[in-house]
């Protein structure tokens, strides 16, 4: 069973899926998400892939802070993902709520609804620290 742990953990490391959802940002840290994924950051070459359904994916990337509208979808895409899973909050809205904190449809960050792995501060956060997190978050899986 150890064995199969390890090949399990090295293939994670190796290969890890994401999603992105978007909880009501603003689109700025979106673009960066993208921009992170593409061949000028160059993402994929840590061996990530962008997939579409929560199924496939061992990482959520989440950008915005969460409404009340989209708690629900937000915990229903974390439920349906596979353990062992893992949250990226990127920008200051998704760690904390940021400037909308307090607004009477904010529930608050990524935190306030589902457990967070890693957190990326920045309005918007940059591609290089959305890289520097990710490969953060996949260097404590070694440990």
């Amino acid at each position: 069973m150890d064995i199969r742990r390890k090949i399990l953990t090295w293939a994670r490391i190796k290969s890890p899926w994401i999603i992105h959802f978007n909880t009501g940002a603003c689109n700025a840290c979106d673009i960066e998400i993208i921009a992170a994924l593409t061949p000028r950051y160059d993402l994929e070459r840590f061996g990530v892939q962008l997939k579409g359904a929560p199924r496939h994916a061992d990482i959520l990337v989440c950008s915005g802070p969460v409404t009340r509208q989209i708690e629900c979808r937000l915990e229903r895409i974390y439920e349906q993902m596979a353990e062992p899973k893992f949250v990226i909050a990127v920008g200051t809205c998704a760690c904390s709520g940021g400037v909308f904190n307090g607004c009477y449809n904010i529930k608050g960050g990524i935190n306030s609804v589902i457990p967070v792995s890693a957190y990326i501060p920045g309005c918007p956060a940059s591609p290089k620290a959305i890289i520097d997190g990710a490969v953060k978050l996949l260097a404590s899986l070694k440990k």
